[in-house]
């Protein structure tokens, strides 16, 4: 999902368009796996369960949430399509029938009966087709706006000028319960991707003050919004309405934002919170046999990164940024920082998605750019000098969200640029997260790299490279912050959403990762571990395939 908020260890445990699940359970020494412990109460149903958040940065829009903070809350309160269960399963939810035709150009869309939002309105085809065409239209600004980029139309909602309630051209109202995509090219993903949160219906209401209603927003999920104290806490309660499949343990989740790990991680320790789904750096080599707490540790598909955006000075999308983009690479001592730094809590990558993701490759060509190599490091940094000289007097800056426990890792990092190529390095803390991603929105970092992460929004490898590195989700139009653009790169993605199966659309994958090994608009660091901890009397705590508390499945004794 999105941004991360944290450095620690967010993942996804995926299939493709066929399941390959790896065990999603709780396992420590005082948590054995699949197993629930009681201490003397009994578990309540109705309890309200305390998790460990941050503040959204952005308003609980499903079109608007690009990142970790915001999306946790607003895939509780919305419902899709379709939904993915603990192990990243694609189920029917809103849809009772998603069928392509023979090329998967267009596809019927048949709803689920009797299935109302919050507010007692009835999810209908319009429900969706109406906020699918706002959230695709550039008037309206919205983060994800280029996920609706392969449905007919999507250029014409992007024109400058556009009404922002202009619809879709390449969707269709059949009646209530139907509606027809038309899509610009074929795509074998797309059931899949109606599961990101960006593809939620929105009531009539919305359209009334979409403002209002990101601060207030109406349900179609299994939890109810209940209030949001700005930078203290989103109170979700459970939505007695909903109709669907995901059975609620809980009363509800009181989500409490932290401006610091390592006090949540305390928290949990004493009793005073329920659940927290990241481990502070501080905890990360004691947190498996720490007695007062229940630990989880599972593997994950996480991918840290940093990125450098392109309009930075000499490192542009030329021969002299490509090579000091693969020398900054090189000069990591990612296994170092791992072992230290994590506790071991994470894998060194080999290209820009996950080793649980189908697709995955050890054996691209160009990564050995993502390995250190101090020799080899110095020697593109010469060569790139050559062309043009770096001033001794720059400083080459990493920036961070403070609260996010990022800062021994960054610091290392910075020490390891310092020490391999003789240059100055500094790693610089943004306060909160929030300030840290609405700068990166406003694109106020074009002189320093800046953290990124990423954890899968649906079940393939394109979420990865479309989301992150796609031409179309640059310059705010989604999650490619660096505003990498590469025709090439772009091409070989359309290629693989046309492939007819998923052998074939992974060897094109593969094909534009290499790319993005030469062009490094991104500085892969590590897969991240899923790891997280409970209170002695909590229930059901597991991490799901997003790398997330299943909140529908924690309870707690009273």
């Amino acid at each position: 999902m999105k941004k991360g908020s944290q450095l620690t260890l967010v993942s996804a445990t995926i299939c493709a368009l066929v399941l390959l699940a790896s065990g999603c359970g709780s396992g420590s020494g005082t948590n054995t796996e699949g197993a629930e412990q009681s201490f003397g109460s009994q578990a309540s149903n109705n309890a309200v369960v305390s998790v460990h958040g941050c503040e959204p940065a952005q308003p609980l829009i499903p079109s608007s949430t690009a990142e970790s903070c915001g999306g946790q809350v607003v895939n509780a309160i919305n419902s899709r399509l379709v939904r993915f269960d603990d192990q990243g399963k694609a189920r029917n939810d809103l849809a009772s029938e998603i069928k392509g035709n023979d090329d998967m150009s267009q596809y019927k869309i048949t709803l689920a009966d009797g299935r109302k939002f919050s507010d007692g309105t009835p999810i209908t085809a319009k429900s969706f087709t109406r906020a699918w065409s706002w959230s695709a239209n550039v008037t309206n600004g919205q983060l994800n706006a280029s996920f609706f980029a392969n449905i007919k139309g999507f250029d014409d909602l992007q024109k400058q000028g556009v009404p922002a309630d202009a619809q879709f051209s390449g969707l269709k109202v059949v009646d209530d319960k139907t509606f027809i995509v038309d899509l610009s090219s074929p795509s074998s993903t797309f059931p899949i991707q109606v599961g990101y949160m960006a593809f939620a219906p929105l009531p009539g209401s919305f359209y009334k003050d979409p403002k209002a209603y990101g601060e207030n927003p109406v349900s179609s999920g299994p939890y109810k919004f209940e209030s949001w104290q700005h930078n203290g806490m989103i109170k979700l309660r459970r939505n007695s309405d909903y109709e669907g499949e995901v059975k609620v343990q809980n009363g509800g989740i009181d989500y409490k934002v932290y401006t610091d790990l390592g006090s949540a991680y305390s928290d949990v320790q004493a009793g005073n919170l329920d659940v927290i789904d990241r481990i502070p750096t501080s905890a990360v080599k004691t947190f498996m046999t720490d007695s007062m707490v229940q630990s989880y540790n599972k593997p994950g598909s996480g991918l840290q990164m940093f990125t450098i955006p392109t309009a930075m000075e000499h490192f542009g999308q030329d021969q002299e940024g490509h090579l000091r983009r693969q020398a900054i690479s090189m000069a990591l001592d990612r296994r170092m920082l791992i072992d230290k730094v994590l506790g071991g809590l994470g894998v060194e990558p080999t290209d820009f998605t996950a080793p649980t993701i189908p697709g995955y490759s050890k054996n691209l060509k160009g990564s050995d750019n993502i390995r250190y190599n101090a020799k080899k490091a110095k020697e593109y940094w010469a060569k790139a000098d050559a062309i043009n000289q770096w001033p001794a007097d720059r400083t080459f800056r990493m920036l961070y969200n403070a609260d996010g426990g990022a800062k021994d890792f960054y610091d290392g990092m910075a020490n390891s640029i310092k020490n391999t190529l003789g240059i100055k390095a500094e790693a610089t803390p943004v306060p909160t997260f929030s300030e840290f991603r609405g700068n990166i929105k406003k694109r106020l970092y074009n002189d320093a790299a800046f953290r990124s992460s990423w954890s899968p929004d649906y079940p393939s490898p394109e979420t990865y490279l479309m989301s992150n590195f796609a031409s179309s989700a640059a310059d705010g139009n989604g999650s490619n912050d660096g505003d990498y653009k590469n025709p090439r790169f772009d091409a070989l993605l359309q290629q693989a959403a046309k492939a007819q199966d998923t052998d074939e659309a992974n060897k094109f994958f593969q094909q534009a990762e290499e790319i993005l090994l030469q062009d490094m608009p991104a500085v892969p660091l590590y897969y991240a571990n899923n790891t997280g901890a409970s209170a002695k009397r909590v229930h059901g705590m597991r991490l799901g395939w997003d790398g997330f508390p299943i909140f529908a499945e924690l309870s707690k004794d009273q």
